[in-house]
């Protein structure tokens, strides 16, 4: 089946499956849309997709409760700069397609507020492949994964080293697109080493999951990929690299800095 055919959940599964087969660890860098240059979005975005398997979009919000202080700056000045998650996917069915599946990734207020119906809609000609949504639990996840899944959109799901097993099992079966296992307890941007566990608890979730994982939170260093790769699919990158544009920096050569692992 060639890539076009391919529903949008897949193709983030294929995107990543393509890289780890090549023997690579995939690379799922995160952004902040609109910052810290609303008019550069779409450029910067185009750039990291060249250096990325998959990219993750962040919707800006005014309560991140599980992002830390880097994503927190990031999003208030993004919404006092304007944007909005509306504002987003317009900019992006503008400039589609790019060189990588896009994933937004939204705490749920700004979801319900456009509407889950008219968002998968707008979300197809945007090259939108799937949702990250913390603050939304599976319990209470069947109205939007029903009508992302009429589209074929992905509902991404994340899971913890504290997730009980049996609930683990449940949220790996119900993940599209691939699986999210976040590294640490706490926010994203900790400064926290990643815990002499975290290979065994990446085992356990690739031993439930038929998706590819992606590891996440507290990745910063090229050394921190090279010891996950054996036990992931692929990382993600968040906070470092907001930190990176924060400064000036180029963002594409730090995502060439962890490519060398």
């Amino acid at each position: 089946m060639t890539e076009k055919n391919l529903l949008p959940h897949e193709r983030i599964s294929a995107a990543l499956r393509h890289t780890t087969a090549a023997g690579r660890t995939a690379l799922v860098p995160y952004i902040t849309a609109g910052y810290p240059h609303k008019e550069q979005f779409i450029a910067t975005l185009r750039a990291i997709a060249q250096e990325a398997d998959v990219v993750e979009v962040g919707v800006p919000f005014s309560d991140p409760m599980a992002d830390g202080v880097t994503i927190q700056r990031a999003s208030h000045a993004a919404i006092a700069s304007g944007v909005s998650l509306r504002w987003i996917l317009a900019e992006l069915a503008r400039a589609a397609p790019f060189a990588a599946p896009i994933v937004l990734m939204s705490y749920l207020n700004p979801l319900l507020s456009f509407g889950y119906a008219e968002l998968a809609a707008a979300a197809i000609p945007a090259g939108v492949c799937g949702f990250i949504v913390p603050d939304l639990p599976i319990e209470e996840s069947a109205e939007f994964r029903s009508v992302l899944e009429d589209r074929g959109l992905a509902l991404i799901q994340l899971v913890t080293p504290a997730t009980p097993p049996e609930r683990l099992e449940r949220l790996c079966a119900a993940s599209r697109g691939f699986v999210y296992a976040v590294t640490t307890t706490g926010i994203t941007g900790s400064g926290k080493e990643l815990p002499a566990s975290v290979g065994s608890y990446l085992d356990q979730v690739r031993g439930l999951s038929q998706l590819p994982v992606c590891a996440g939170f507290g990745v910063r260093r090229a050394e921190q990929v090279r010891s996950l790769a054996p036990h992931a699919d692929g990382v993600i990158v968040g906070s470092a690299l907001v930190e990176q544009m924060e400064s000036g920096a180029d963002p594409v050569a730090f995502l060439r800095a962890l490519r060398s692992a």
